[in-house]
């Protein structure tokens, strides 16, 4: 039979105490996920604190006496006079490839109702951006597959492009079309989505899934019934996990979907902690809010890692008005907007891209040069038409030059037109513009232009495949490649004199 006592006196022998320094407080009110806590002397910014039944929260204020602080998940069970305990730990969220075709929490809990990713590999929340050293000039492209963006507000890897609109304009379909068209493209999306319906959550699910886009998207959802301290993190979350393919020599791309509801669950908090209000009742530091989040987006150079991250914030606007609080703040930060118009969007023009207000401020930079060679003429050729059709609604007296004009710049108009689910690949953008813009559909009626564009792109790339193969791998138009075009688009037209051909009446469209 054992003896109890020698075994008792030998665990006692073994036993080593050690001494662990614990900063220990109690919480005065808790209401709204928001806490204010009494003795908590040595807690740091942005520091993580154990309350009772393992729940946790952020450190968000450090008062003369007091410190406010966020609770990360529900705060129901918490009541005046429980013990806080610091950790000295700062938020993270797990990374890597496992979390790829996920839709996860802004702390990396699954919301798919799959197993939680087996990840080795945290990043911090918060990272202050890589500084000038580090990067590099923007000259990648991200195709997003949309026509008029591709040609005229192009976006580079490591850019930070605004998506901005009214309501209901088309922002987030901007979005997914990008998303869907980076299929083979080595460009893993990370798409946040900020208090929005879960339904919505759902639906963008289901349509990765119909085009194979999940197996290259990871989504971080805070959707509107998550509390606001989540909506917060949410897109810092997604731009810790683009950070861990950067550094791996990887692009990245992040979209934001919306940083207006962002804000909102900012103030929402910072009301809450009673700090003091300003403009629109946002805090002091909403522009730091938005300016620390898309500074991180970055082309970084070889020696450091060689990877990028390209930002797509959204930000919705009340009846176009740019000029409020959260849309300057925004648009002064990121290298570009492409501004969507309600007016357009209800003229059946969609994409409802307003190519005057919209910018892209890398440019040429971030496309290929057969894009630049066609692109260019497509620009000049649209802004005349816009300034003629301004004129010319004033008179019924035109001049034949002026008719042509307008008559192009109507079927050019029709040629920028695009079905969220139809991205179309550099190549067929190319060819398009080019015909386009070299008179080939000045003869078409302008109810046809869909139908031309259609067997058009169907018939050069079956009759004279070369001609894509040629532009993907030279990214440029050369005499011959233009010889061939101007050869086969305009058997083209002879071969479909239903399309080409414009009836008198048709012509005064």
């Amino acid at each position: 039979m054992p003896n109890i006592s020698q075994d008792l006196g030998k665990k006692i022998d073994q036993f080593t105490p050690t001494l662990k320094v614990k900063s220990v407080g109690q919480i005065l009110s808790v209401g709204d996920g928001v806490v204010t806590i009494n003795g908590l002397a040595d807690a740091m910014m942005a520091e993580i604190l154990e309350f009772p039944q393992k729940t946790y929260g952020l450190v968000l204020n450090l008062d003369k006496h007091t410190v406010g602080a966020i609770i990360l998940g529900d705060s129901q069970h918490l009541s005046e006079g429980d013990e806080v305990v610091t950790t000295g730990r700062i938020l993270e969220i797990p990374v890597g490839d496992a979390l790829i075709g996920r839709v996860l929490g802004p702390l990396g809990n699954p919301l798919d109702g799959l197993p939680r990713p087996k990840t080795k590999d945290h990043m911090p929340l918060e990272k202050i951006a890589p500084g000038v050293i580090s990067r590099e000039k923007v000259q990648q492209p991200v195709q997003t597959g949309i026509n008029a963006i591709d040609s005229m507000i192009p976006i580079g890897r490591g850019q930070r492009e605004l998506i901005i609109g009214d309501r209901s304009t088309g922002k987030s379909s901007i979005a997914i079309t990008t998303t869907i068209n980076q299929k083979g493209k080595n460009l893993t999306c990370i798409y946040v989505v900020i208090g929005q319906k879960a339904a919505f959550t759902a639906q963008l699910v289901a349509t990765l899934k119909k085009f194979d886009a999940l197996d290259h998207t990871i989504i971080i959802a805070a959707n509107a019934s998550a509390p606001p301290s989540l909506q917060y993190l949410a897109p810092y979350a997604g731009v810790a996990i683009a950070e861990h393919f950067a550094q791996q020599g990887k692009d990245a791309l992040v979209i934001y979907d919306d940083l207006t509801k962002h804000a909102w669950a900012y103030r929402e908090l910072s009301l809450l902690l009673r700090r003091p209000s300003g403009r629109e009742a946002y805090p002091g530091d909403v522009f730091y809010l938005h300016s620390r989040l898309l500074e991180r987006a970055v082309k970084l150079n070889k020696k450091h890692g060689g990877g990028s991250i390209t930002a797509l914030p959204i930000i919705e606007t009340q009846a176009g008005d740019l000029a409020a609080y959260i849309p300057t703040n925004v648009i002064s930060i990121t290298d570009g907007q492409i501004y969507l118009e309600t007016d357009l969007f209800n003229a059946g023009v969609r994409p409802a891209i307003n190519a005057g207000l919209s910018v892209s401020r890398v440019g040429g930079d971030a496309q290929i040069k057969a894009m630049r060679q066609v692109a260019g003429k497509l620009r000049l050729e649209l802004a005349q038409y816009r300034e003629l059709a301004a004129f010319a609604q004033f008179s019924s007296d035109l001049d034949p030059i002026t008719k042509a004009q307008l008559d192009r710049g109507i079927r050019i108009t029709e040629i920028l037109k695009q079905d969220w689910d139809k991205p179309m690949t550099v190549e067929e953008q190319v060819v398009l513009i080019w015909a386009v813009t070299h008179n080939y559909l000045d003869h078409t009626p302008v109810d046809k232009v869909k139908d031309w564009q259609a067997e058009y792109l169907k018939y050069i790339f079956t009759t004279r495949p070369k001609i894509k193969t040629t532009i993907k791998k030279e990214k440029i138009l050369s005499n011959t490649t233009i010889k061939e075009l101007e050869k086969y688009t305009q058997r083209f037209n002879d071969s479909h004199p239903d399309l080409a051909i414009i009836e008198k009446e048709a012509g005064e469209s």
